[in-house]
């Protein structure tokens, strides 16, 4: 039985048409992989289901009657949760009161915290979901508060789940759990759709799939069984794709950036302790870890955006000092991990954004006179070399896919020909095509003598592209290792502080 059939779907935006005649459909407790590069409808498809855009044409059938949905709580009320990228709960709160959150149990005028937390309890009981009603949100790793936010779908009684890129912050090990929790869901016949641009997961997880390219159906309820991951790729970006580059360096050069005894003090402990690190020219050192470890921090302080204290701190040869716009002069260049608040200003246009502190470069000027015709030409190279999908350079960058926007940071940043490199989540929602390119300017940079710190969510990204591998826990480097001297499980076991036999304890390289 399909459960969810949407027919003809079209719908256009400004410049674009996101959708352009689409049919999608979803089985009765099945595993649906939504797959596709940015901007290629993915989102829009799925926010169409949740009611938070109406289409301009098509309908949509759940469970065989047709359904007009145009905001969220008309498509709970049908039996459809999404979990979003970024979740939406309240650390202060408790897990029981995050997720009644909507249609809380009372007594009278009072809300009832103990039947909230025992009927809590019995819905983590019944998935098997090893977290506890009473806990504080923020007591919670990521894992974790991503169970509360699939309990609180499911409280509100979702038969149908939207799941969107909801690994992009996990550990192997987290992954591990959420696909026993997905396969928990189906056997109690849940449908789920999951948006993930990761593809070996779609063919771990996955029943069937469907593809979206350029706002047409490529694929639709397509078996998994007999498909590659060297399929899907072809399938969503038209051509062959080499998934598992690999590329080490064949020479590695002197060091470009040292670090010793770095130290950044937060109100009650450390936020970074002591950390000792060389990173050389022709090398891409990757940092893994799970997310608020420090890495952030780390970024801040190599980058002149927070200031630490550190026994030998040079790029080189010179000790670094000074704000953002000093540590650019020195040929550092930073692609920040929020593109939203550090990378873009979405109300300027994508050629404003493309020379975003850079503008005072002799690129856009001659003479002390500023040259638009240079800033448009540029801006048309750089959306043509980093296929950003855009009506014209004129177009406000808000306006534009996350993916597309982050394309803009990378072809900023990259365009400038820094000496080192500070890259954080080079290819967060980006599509397959653009994360390849990506990932071949690395390597063709470091092969420059370029100097490259990466630091990445995805662990695969960082083994794949890495000469060396370091793992942050809890603000310290607690090993410095080559691809391979370490499985992906060990790695995963470190990233959460957990030891594992024959670890080295050296942090120095």
């Amino acid at each position: 039985m399909r459960v969810v059939e949407m027919h003809d779907i079209v719908k256009d935006y400004p410049l674009t048409r996101a959708l352009d005649h689409v049919d999608f459909a979803l089985d009765s407790g099945s595993i649906h992989s939504l797959l596709g590069e940015n901007g290629a409808g993915k989102s829009t498809l799925m926010k169409i289901l949740y009611g938070m855009c109406t289409p301009d044409q098509g309908h949509i059938q759940i469970k065989g009657q047709s359904e007009r949905i145009t905001n969220p709580r008309q498509a709970i009320n049908l039996g459809i949760g999404m979990v979003h990228q970024h979740f939406m709960l309240a650390p202060v709160m408790t897990v029981a009161e995050n997720i009644v959150v909507g249609s809380e149990p009372d007594t009278g005028l009072l809300f009832d915290s103990r039947k909230a937390a025992l009927v809590v309890d019995q819905l983590i009981a019944r998935y098997g979901f090893c977290i506890k009603a009473n806990e504080r949100v923020s007591n919670l790793s990521v894992g974790e508060q991503q169970r509360v936010e699939i309990l609180k779908a499911l409280y509100h009684g979702a038969e149908i789940l939207i799941l969107d890129e909801p690994t992009a912050v996990l550990t192997p090990q987290e992954v591990e759990e959420l696909f026993v929790i997905m396969r928990e869901l189906r056997k109690a016949g849940k449908s789920i759709i999951l948006i993930t641009h990761k593809l070996k997961e779609t063919l771990a997880i996955a029943d069937t799939l469907s593809v979206l390219r350029d706002g047409r159906m490529i694929t639709s309820g397509l078996s998994i069984e007999g498909v590659s991951a060297d399929d899907l790729a072809r399938m969503m970006v038209g051509r062959d794709v080499d998934l598992e580059m690999t590329n080490r360096s064949k020479t590695i050069g002197p060091i470009s950036l040292q670090v010793r005894g770095l130290t950044l003090k937060g109100k009650e402990k450390n936020i970074l302790s002591d950390l000792s690190f060389d990173l050389h020219r022709n090398e891409i050192l990757g940092i893994a870890g799970i997310e608020g470890n420090g890495q952030s921090e780390l970024i801040e302080v190599l980058t002149g955006l927070a200031k630490a204290e550190a026994i030998v701190f040079q790029h080189e040869g010179t000790t670094l000092s000074g704000d953002a716009h000093d540590f650019i002069q020195l040929k550092i260049g930073h692609v920040p991990e929020d593109r939203s608040t550090r990378g873009l200003i979405k109300e300027m246009t994508v050629e404003e954004n493309l020379m975003l502190g850079y503008h005072r470069s002799p690129r856009f000027n001659r003479r002390g006179f500023f040259r638009p015709s240079a800033v448009r030409d540029f801006a048309q190279r750089m959306i043509k070399d980093y296929t950003i999908k855009t009506g014209s350079s004129r177009q406000r960058c808000g306006s534009l896919s996350g993916g597309n926007q982050q394309k803009v940071v990378i072809a900023r940043v990259f365009s400038e020909d820094p000496d080192l490199i500070i890259v954080a989540q080079p290819t967060r929602g980006v599509d397959i095509g653009a994360m390849h390119y990506i990932h071949e300017r690395l390597f063709e940079l470091r092969d420059q003598g370029k100097a490259i710190l990466l630091v990445s969510a995805d662990l695969d990204e960082v083994r794949r592209l890495s000469d060396r591998i370091a793992v942050m826990y809890d603000g310290r480097i607690v090993s410095i290792s080559k691809p391979g001297e370490y499985t992906e499980t060990q790695l995963g076991l470190m990233m959460t502080g957990s030891s594992v036999e024959g670890c080295k304890d050296d942090n120095q390289a």
